[in-house]
């Protein structure tokens, strides 16, 4: 089962997938029931430029039906994501004025509750939403690669290589993540656990491909790859801290501390090298950089605070 649908939008797409061009075609003319039904629709179609789905036909990556209703929605996304984003000037070098922005960002941080007080039951849920992304981890911002001028390619290009193992496929971030998801008895195949996605979820993982699918957005793919780094080192502490104190295997727990110490390279590498010579050679790319970053920042809060509404009364919320 690919998975089950939340609206008309996401029932029509799932019957196209499956093969009826009928509702390939009539899904066109249908209005979403609401943002979760819209969001799990384009989740759907994106995931078909992944690795897609065990008996979906292939050739769907580029059926022009699906793509058309691909773009709809994606331009939906792209202005609900462009309103939230009030703007940014900075002076000086983009590389510290993004340091900056991304340290004065204020939101809820689900870490230091993980940390201190989350209950095992809480951090698999946890897992299964973040399983969305972390098992193809750097793979939307591998579609920037080939978009670079020479120097932040180069840059980008080293961050990958780790990302993606240094040539050891047992030392694959994704991997990884998929080998502790299976030590702590979850399953690890991609997209196995879409049905417990909240709309948040769904939203931060179509964001990632958005950016990363589009040329005009990679400036935009960038800062989120730069904010994603910058906020990523001291978390995967926090977080590989909480999952030892509940006792959750060790290939999990390596999984975080190997971020701890790779995140706080990659986070120099994604600001300075890569977004800072990507504006130094195109200077109109600025404002996008820093939309990527706010992107990442206020996807991941909006995420943050459902969940710790529902963990916890809010007025214990850590800050």
């Amino acid at each position: 089962m690919i998975a089950t649908a939340r609206g008309a939008l996401s029932e029509a797409v799932l019957r196209g997938l499956r093969g009826s061009e009928r509702d390939r075609s009539a899904s066109l003319t249908l209005v979403e029931d609401d943002h979760e039904d819209a969001q799990l629709s384009l989740w759907m179609l994106y995931e078909l430029h992944y690795r897609g789905f065990d008996g979906v036909d292939d050739a769907l990556e580029w059926d022009p039906d699906l793509l058309r209703l691909r773009r709809r929605l994606e331009t939906d996304l792209e202005q609900r994501l462009r309103a939230r984003f009030t703007g940014h000037r900075h002076e000086g070098a983009v590389a510290d004025a993004l340091f900056d922005y991304v340290d004065a960002h204020d939101g809820p941080a689900l870490a230091p509750y993980v940390q201190s007080s989350a209950d095992a039951d809480q951090v698999r849920e946890l897992l299964r939403h973040r399983s969305l992304y972390h098992l193809k981890e750097f793979d939307p911002t591998a579609w920037v690669i080939p978009r670079l001028p020479t120097a932040p390619k180069a840059a980008l290009m080293e961050l990958a290589f780790d990302e993606y193992g240094v040539g050891d496929p047992n030392r694959l971030h994704a991997h990884l993540f998929a080998r502790g998801m299976a030590a702590s008895g979850l399953d690890s195949r991609p997209g196995a656990y879409v049905d417990d996605a909240p709309v948040e979820i769904l939203e931060q993982n179509n964001a990632m491909t958005l950016l990363g699918l589009h040329r005009r957005l990679r400036a935009a793919a960038l800062g989120h790859l730069a904010a994603f780094e910058a906020t990523s080192s001291s978390p995967s502490r926090r977080l590989a801290q909480g999952l030892q104190r509940l006792g959750f295997d060790e290939a999990l727990v390596g999984y975080y501390t190997e971020h701890v110490t790779a995140d706080a390279v990659h986070d120099q590498l994604a600001c300075r090298s890569v977004c800072g010579a990507l504006v130094e050679e195109e200077p109109e790319q600025a404002e996008e950089v820093f939309f990527g970053a706010f992107t990442c920042l206020d996807l991941e809060a909006r995420y943050a605070a459902r969940m710790l509404e529902g963990w916890q009364p809010s007025e214990q919320v850590p800050a």
